[in-house]
């Protein structure tokens, strides 16, 4: 029995001990570990985390999130209205300094191209800081086809539901110097989204008061609202304004016989049409946002003792936002 045993265990413990010893004079292959290294520490589990992984950002969802943002609209218009005042003729039939030729004759129906720009910091929760221009053309004039020149700068401060704005405005008339003047204003919007519990504002009221400290020594008030109405899936919003304008003893808007020089000056309805071209155009938003504008106003004055022009007017234009 034992020789047996013997026989059966004997070869098999010959193999382990050739397996693990090596032979006579040879370094082994590898050394003998009789205990298990430590385990590491994974830096990607082999578990999926019940949090969902970030997004992509795809190159055609790209937005500017830095503080600085750029506003520019580019715009062909039938007449530059202003306060209810037509400024394309208005300026175009004043004298030039030292010029004492009557005005000659000029197309008033000559269209106006108009540049509007903004440059916005951002500041957080801080009022944001704004500088920009506004000038407007006139082929027609006979003096300078730059008419008019308006810089300004201010800022914007939002403490919802009120937007606070507040701003310092220059009017720059090339080769009419006797025009220029500067003013002061100030404009608060009344987020109505607020009060409603809606996402956006439904008509966003508004009231504007500017003060000419330079030429005029008087004050516009103006007070409004607007609506936007979005056409789900066609990328056009309609923006429906109204207007109504109020003066006192301001003499660019006073009728030279006027028997009063206060009142309700003018009102104003409007529709602006946008359409955004990125989608047609395959243009991704990391190189901003573009638009296609139409413009639709009617400006009426509504006291006789002061000036103000019935036009209907509009045009078209190009607004790009970064």
């Amino acid at each position: 029995m034992g020789s047996r045993v013997w026989a059966a265990v004997g070869p098999a413990m010959m193999c382990v001990a050739a397996t693990v010893a090596p032979a006579f004079g040879e370094e082994p292959e590898q050394p003998l570990r009789l205990i298990d290294e430590p385990p590491r520490l994974l830096l990607q589990p082999d578990y999926e985390s019940v949090y969902a992984p970030p997004d992509p950002i795809s190159a055609n969802t790209g937005l500017n999130e830095g503080g600085v943002h750029f506003e520019l609209d580019l715009s062909y218009m039938s007449d530059y209205i202003y306060r209810g005042i037509n400024e394309s003729n208005r300026i175009a039939a004043a004298r030039a300094i030292g010029d004492n030729v009557p005005r000659p004759d000029f197309e008033e129906t000559a269209a106006n191209i108009q540049l509007d720009t903004q440059l916005t910091f951002d500041l957080g929760k801080a009022p944001h800081p704004f500088v920009g221009v506004f000038v407007n053309t006139f082929d027609a004039d006979p003096e300078s086809r730059f008419q008019e020149i308006r810089p300004f700068v201010g800022f914007e401060w939002t403490l919802r539901p009120i937007i606070f704005e507040a701003g310092h405005t220059s009017y720059i008339y090339p080769d009419r110097d006797q025009l220029n003047t500067t003013e002061v204003y100030g404009k608060i919007t009344l987020d109505d989204s607020y009060f409603l519990r809606i996402d956006e504002p439904l008509f966003s009221p508004y009231v504007y008061a500017a003060y000419d400290y330079d030429l005029y020594d008087a004050v516009y008030l103006e007070a409004g609202v607007e609506h936007e109405f979005i056409i789900e899936g066609t990328g056009i919003v309609l923006t429906a304004q109204a207007a109504v304008s109020f003066v006192n003893g301001h003499e660019l808007y006073v009728e030279e016989d006027a028997e009063d020089d206060s009142g309700f000056q003018h009102y104003r309805l409007g529709l602006i049409g946008s359409y955004r071209l990125n989608p047609l155009l395959n243009v991704p938003r990391r190189y901003g946002d573009w638009t296609l504008k139409g413009y639709l106003f009617y400006t009426d004055g509504l006291e006789n003792d002061l000036k103000a022009d019935t036009e209907l007017y509009g045009g078209a234009g190009i607004g790009f936002r970064y």
